[in-house]
């Protein structure tokens, strides 16, 4: 009985000390999801709040503003100069008219876009992500109608810590009535890219325009006011994938908002009569911090975090004004430069490295070749399909014929007439049901799509398969388009 008495008090007490170390699991568990705090993002001045604030409106008027740009391209054609014409399969951009199967001059773009955003990475850091990127840009928006609305950091703080009475409510929402409008001004302005945007702005507001449109609006709205409204920074921290790729673009070259903690350290406020020989510059004011959108201490060093939008530096130069020391203490620099600042040694600045010289190299080539297709690309294109079922029929005097969908795409403003003829099959007929194959005619912009039937002697068929070339032919300047085929038979 004493022993199971006390094999019982052992497991009561292993039960205890096993609930104790739960519950500590579970408090270790919890502190790896930590809530987000807000960040208070405190309003600066300097050359590049004013940079970010020219940027910003650059690049929001060319969003808001473009689709209504106007473009003559004469009768019955769009007139807007951007414009993604889904019905019509068409993409206009001011004097360059995009098809379908042009989809690799987008691709091309999207390569010349990748290069040039590796090349100013490798150049100067996250200068889009910290000027041009739309995160940034509406967040700064929505950042900006915060501001005006509740006021500057501290005011903000305390209008969150207080309780909620009436003065509280209509700040928080007049703040987010003013975010929903410019998010849904966002989410309709995109949509004007791909319809006459007067005629779509009308419909939207009189509900005749199509649900696609409504959907499109209703989900870029809602992204727009969660994205630069409430997730900010951890859209750029866990979201975007950028941070992650961005070290592989950067070297020791590389320029970067920098602090210069040879200069810095060791920190310490200034006090009156009291020592400072001991100090660095940095006062560790923390107004670095307290301007940072991403919350983030750059005196820590390079981080995942940091966009470059040198807010900092802003803020760390209007410090050093007021206390007498020299600006300059956070500022773009290379990480090479730092290290011989340190040691007393040259710096310098090596913009065309190895690196950049090959990304500059291969946009060269990219858009040489763009733009040479471009611009000697024609203005007739062709598209053979051979029957395959059957292959081929003998007709009744021992013939061969083959059948074929020939397809010509008029790019041109104004009808044409075309001559569809064969070359290297000399003897052999050409047929095209319900036309004439010296006068075919294909419409303004359209793609036309004829039956064509070839003949050739049982006598010329010296193999199962004889290539040969269709040849259409623009009657109005004689200029052609080939594309090559074959002719398939029994042989001999």
């Amino acid at each position: 009985m004493l022993e199971t008495a006390r094999q019982q008090a052992y497991d009561g007490g292993d039960g205890v000390e096993r609930s104790e170390a739960s519950a500590v699991n579970k408090a270790e568990h919890r502190s790896l999801y930590k809530k987000r705090e807000k960040i208070y993002p405190k309003k600066v001045s300097g050359t590049y709040r004013r940079l970010k604030w020219v940027i910003l409106v650059l690049t929001l008027a060319v969003y808001y503003l473009a689709p209504w740009i106007r473009w003559d391209r004469g009768p019955s054609l769009p007139d807007q100069a951007i414009l993604i014409d889904i019905p019509a399969r068409r993409f206009y951009f001011f004097f360059i008219e995009i098809w379908p199967q042009e989809v690799y001059y987008l691709t091309g773009l999207l390569i010349l876009a990748a290069l040039a955003l590796f090349l100013v990475t490798t150049l100067a850091g996250r200068v889009w992500c910290g000027y041009s990127c739309p995160q940034t840009v509406w967040t700064d928006l929505f950042v900006a109608v915060e501001r005006f609305i509740e006021g500057d950091r501290s005011a903000q703080m305390r209008l969150d810590a207080s309780p909620w009475k009436a003065a509280k409510l209509g700040k928080k929402a007049l703040k987010h009535v003013a975010w929903l409008l410019i998010a849904a001004a966002t989410g309709g302005a995109w949509v004007f890219y791909f319809a006459d945007a007067p005629t779509i702005l009308v419909d939207v507001f009189t509900l005749d325009a199509p649900p696609v449109a409504y959907i499109t609006i209703a989900v870029l709205t809602g992204s727009t006011y969660l994205f630069g409204g409430h997730a900010r920074e951890q859209v750029c921290t866990y979201m975007c994938p950028w941070p992650r790729i961005q070290a592989a673009m950067l070297d020791e070259d590389s320029l970067t908002v920098t602090y210069r903690d040879f200069r810095g350290e060791p920190r310490g406020p200034r006090r009156k009569n009291k020592p400072t020989e001991h100090l660095g510059d940095c006062i560790d004011c923390n107004q670095c911090v307290a301007v940072c959108p991403m919350g983030i201490d750059i005196r820590d060093g390079q981080q995942l975090e940091c966009i470059t939008c040198a807010l900092c530096i802003d803020a760390c130069d209007n410090v050093m004004d007021r206390v007498g020391l020299p600006q300059g203490l956070i500022a773009y620099d290379t990480l090479s430069n730092v290290d011989q600042r340190a040691h007393g040694g040259k710096t310098r600045v090596r913009l065309l490295r190895p690196r950049s010289l090959l990304y500059i190299g291969i946009i060269l080539l990219v858009g040489v070749i763009m733009l040479i297709s471009l611009i000697s690309r024609s203005a007739v294109d062709i598209n053979v399909l051979r029957d395959r079922n059957p292959l081929f029929v003998t007709l009744s005097d021992g013939s061969i014929r083959n059948g074929y969908t020939v397809k010509i795409l008029n790019k041109d403003h104004s009808e044409k007439l075309f001559r569809l003829s064969l070359q290297d099959m000399a003897d052999a007929g050409i047929q095209v049901v319900g036309s004439d194959p010296a006068a075919l005619t294909v419409k303004s912009d359209r793609l036309a799509s004829f039956r064509v039937f070839v003949t050739l002697p049982k006598s010329q068929m010296n193999d199962e398969s004889l290539p040969f070339t269709f040849v259409v032919t623009d009657l109005s300047d004689d200029s052609e388009t080939r594309h090559d085929s074959v002719f398939r038979g029994p042989g001999k």
